[in-house]
Formats: C-alpha cells, sequence, structure tokens
C-alpha cells in the first residue's frame, strides 16, 4: 500500500495542507497497514479503493481520537469485519 497516498488522502480529509503533522500522520498510517496486515492477517491491496479508503478513514479515525479511550466506531468495525470475512473466505475483490 502506498503510504504517501494514504498520507495525502487522510491530510485532505483533516483539511491539512501544510507537512507539519506528517511525520506522526504517516506513524499512524505505517501502524495501521502494520496492525491489519500482522494482526488481523490481511492482505491489503493498494489499488483496491475498497483496502485504500478503509486504511484511510481508521487513520484518520485514530489521529481524532488519539487522547480519547472511545471504542472504534461501528462502521469502521463493520468493514474491517467484512474484510477479515472476505480475506478468510479466500476472496480477493474486497
Amino acid at each position: 500500500m502506498d503510504v504517501a497516498q494514504v498520507l495525502e488522502l487522510v491530510k485532505a480529509r483533516l483539511g491539512i495542507t501544510t507537512a507539519v503533522r506528517d511525520v506522526y500522520l504517516t506513524a499512524i498510517i505505517e501502524g495501521i497497514i502494520k496492525e491489519l496486515t500482522d494482526e488481523k492477517g490481511l492482505v491489503l491491496d493498494g489499488t483496491n479503493p475498497y483496502h485504500l479508503m478503509f486504511v484511510v478513514d481508521f487513520a484518520t479515525w485514530r489521529y481524532q481520537n488519539r487522547d480519547t479511550m472511545e471504542a472504534m466506531p461501528k462502521h469502521l468495525q463493520f468493514r474491517l469485519h467484512n474484510m477479515m470475512i472476505h480475506a478468510g473466505g479466500g476472496a480477493s475483490d474486497v
């Protein structure tokens, strides 16, 4: 997955136009990608818009909720669950 592309989309979603937060946002993005591949067993495809936007949305949520103990929102939980089911089922289109 192209971290630079994810970074640009996260910054656009957050309305960030400078590079001031790039190091921090990149660390969040790389952590999420590592977590999804190592802990959840997902094989992320950077050309799949579903995977790309999930990582963007997850990174945005992590950044915005860094100082809270809130649980992952239902829409992210639902999407992650679906990705894990499809990965376990052998489907490569989601």
